[in-house]
C-alpha cells in the first residue's frame, strides 16, 4: 500500500506591501484535519484526493496545511521560521512515505528567505529522503526557482487566469505523481526563463494571446509523453532575484521533446509579451470620464490596491478623487481601516460619525480623507467568497455613508476578485453609478459583462500596474517592461533527479 504524503503552504506576497505578514495570517490544519476540511473546498488538495480516492491501495498521509487567509506583505521572520518549522516536523512525524505532494504557491517571500517554498521542499528531500517522488503544484504566478526544481520530480501549474482550475490543478498533480509511483514515468524538465514581466488582459486565457501558449501546454500534456506543461508569468510584485517568466514541460524519459517544447512555448509567450501591459487612465480622467456616462455602472479598476496580489487594501485614492472633483453620482468603495471601524462600533448603527479613511497602513501611499458619514451596518466581517464559497474574514466591517458615497471599510483585507463582500455587507454593485473594484481581473460576470463601462486606474500602490513606478531592487536585470531594449535569447535548462 503505497503512502503519499500531502502538505501545503501558499502565500503570495507583495514585497511593496509595508505591512508584514504573520502566522496568524494563516489558515492552518494537521492531519485529518487537514482532510476533513479540503473535502470541503475545491482547491488543489481536495483535487488531488478525488485521485487518491479512487485508488484503495493509496493510504493519504496528511502532514501539514497552510494557506493565507488573503494575499499581503513579506513574511516576517519570526513568522516564517514558526510555520516552516511546524511545516518541518509534521513531515518528520509522518514517517517514511512513497510519494508527496505539496500544494504551493510559489510567490512567497520572507524576510530572511527569498525563496520560501525552495526552502521547504529542500529540507522535505532531506527528511523524506532522495528516492521519494514530489510533486508540486503552484501557481501560474509564482516564481519558479532553481532550488524549486533541483528537489521536486516534477511541477503541475494552473492553466486558468482568472484562477478556476483549483481543484483540476490538484488532480492533475496527483494523477501525475501516480504514474511516478506506480506506473514507472520518468520524468524530466525543461525550462526556458523567459525576460519578461506581465501584467493584462492579454493574460485572460479564455480570450487573450496567452491563450496559445496555455492551450499549447493541455496539448503537450495529453500527448503521449507529456506529464505536464505551463506557463508562468510570475508575480511582479514579489520582488526576489529569480522573478520573470517561464516556460516549462516535464516529459515522461524524452528530454529532447521537452527542450523542444519548453521553447516553443517561450517564444510564442515572447511574441506577444509587448502587448501584455495594462493600458492605465490616470486617476484624475477616470473619474471625469465616469462622470460623463449617463446610465448604467461604471467600475474603475483600482488593481494598485489589489489584497488578493499582496496589497495593503487601504487606498482611498479613488474615493478622495471622487469627492475632489465632486462627482454628483453613488459610489461604492472598499477600504481597509481598522481605526475607523472601531470608530463606527463605538458610535452604533445610524450615529454619524466625522472620521478619516484610509492611509493607515500604507502612509507613505495614501493620506487619509476626512468624511462626515452615517454607519448604516456593523458585522463581524465572516462571509464566504461568491465563487468558491470559502470562508473568509474582513474583521468586525461597517458600512459608511458619506454623502452620495457608500465606503464599505473593513478591520482586514480579504480578496475581492468577485462580489461577495460587497454583498456579505448589503451593497449590490448593480445598484450604484460606479464601483471601485480592487483586483486587477474578476471572471468576467462578476463585473465586465454587465457594467457600462471598465476603466483601469493609473493609481499608487503596492500591485500597481504601471511596474516601472514600483522601485524593483532584486529581480534580475534587464527585464521587460522596467528597461528598454531587452533581448530574449532562450535556453532550455534541464532537470532530471537522479
Amino acid at each position: 500500500m503505497p503512502r503519499v504524503l500531502i502538505a501545503e503552504c501558499k502565500q503570495e506576497v507583495s514585497t511593496f506591501n509595508p505591512v508584514p505578514s504573520h502566522y496568524e495570517d494563516f489558515r492552518v490544519v494537521r492531519g485529518k484535519a487537514m482532510l476533513d476540511y479540503h473535502r470541503t473546498v475545491s482547491e488543489e488538495v481536495a483535487g488531488a484526493l478525488s485521485v487518491f480516492d479512487q485508488d484503495t491501495s493509496v493510504e493519504c498521509v496528511p502532514a501539514f496545511g497552510a494557506s493565507s487567509i488573503t494575499s499581503g506583505g513579506v513574511l516576517a521572520a519570526a513568522d516564517f521560521t514558526r510555520l516552516s518549522n511546524e511545516f518541518l516536523e509534521n513531515l518528520s512525524d509522518a514517517g517514511p512515505v512513497d510519494a508527496a505532494y505539496f500544494c504551493l504557491h510559489g510567490a512567497m517571500q520572507a524576510e530572511q528567505d527569498n525563496d520560501p517554498e525552495g526552502f521547504l521542499l529542500q529540507e522535505a528531500r532531506r527528511i523524506l529522503g532522495k528516492s521519494v517522488p514530489f510533486v508540486v503544484s503552484l501557481d501560474l504566478h509564482g516564481i519558479l526557482t532553481d532550488r524549486m526544481l533541483q528537489h521536486s520530480d516534477a511541477v503541475v501549474v494552473y492553466h486558468t487566469y482568472p484562477h478556476v482550475d483549483f481543484f483540476e490543478t490538484g488532480s492533475r498533480a496527483a494523477s501525475l505523481l501516480m504514474k511516478l509511483t506506480t506506473g514507472g514515468a520518468r520524468p524530466v524538465t525543461a525550462r526556458v526563463k523567459i525576460p519578461a514581466l506581465a501584467r493584462g488582459d492579454e493574460l485572460i486565457t479564455e480570450s487573450g494571446s496567452i491563450s496559445e501558449c496555455i492551450r499549447l501546454a493541455q496539448q503537450i500534456e495529453a500527448s503521449e509523453a507529456g506529464l505536464a506543461a505551463a506557463v508562468m508569468w510570475g508575480n511582479p510584485f514579489t520582488d526576489v532575484p529569480e522573478l520573470r517568466s517561464n516556460a516549462i514541460v516535464v516529459m515522461d524519459g524524452d528530454e529532447n521533446a521537452a527542450k523542444q517544447h519548453a521553447l516553443d512555448l517561450a517564444a510564442r509567450f515572447w511574441n506577444h509579451h509587448e502587448k501584455m501591459q495594462v493600458p492605465l487612465t490616470s486617476l484624475e480622467e477616470s473619474v471625469r470620464l465616469a462622470a460623463t456616462i449617463d446610465s448604467g455602472t461604471v467600475v474603475l479598476m483600482d488593481a494598485a490596491d489589489a489584497t488578493s496580489s499582496g496589497a495593503s487594501g487601504d487606498s482611498n485614492a479613488i474615493l478622495s478623487e471622487l469627492i475632489r472633483q465632486n462627482y454628483q453620482g453613488r459610489s461604492l468603495s472598499p477600504v481597509v481601516d481598522p481605526a475607523a471601524v472601531r470608530q463606527a462600533f463605538e458610535a452604533g448603527v445610524g450615529a454619524t460619525i466625522r472620521t478619516r479613511l484610509g492611509g493607515t497602513l500604507d502612509p507613505a501611499r495614501y493620506q487619509p480623507v476626512e468624511v462626515d458619514a452615517k454607519v448604516r451596518s456593523l458585522s463581524d466581517g465572516k462571509f464566504r467568497s461568491e465563487s468558491f464559497g470559502w470562508p473568509w474574514d474582513s474583521g468586525n466591517t461597517a458600512v459608511l455613508e458619506a454623502g452620495s458615497h457608500t465606503i464599505v471599510v473593513g478591520t482586514r483585507p480579504v480578496h475581492l476578485f468577485d462580489r461577495s463582500w460587497f454583498y456579505a455587507n448589503g451593497q449590490d454593485p448593480r445598484q450604484f453609478d460606479l464601483v471601485v473594484v480592487k483586483s486587477p481581473h474578476c471572471e468576467p460576470q462578476m463585473f465586465a459583462d454587465w457594467c457600462a463601462k471598465l476603466i483601469n486606474v493609473d493609481g499608487p500602490g503596492a500591485t500597481s500596474a504601471n511596474l516601472q513606478s514600483l522601485g524593483h531592487s532584486n529581480c534580475e536585470r534587464p527585464i521587460f517592461p522596467l528597461d528598454n531594449g531587452v533581448e530574449f535569447q532562450p535556453v532550455a535548462d534541464i532537470f532530471r533527479r537522479t
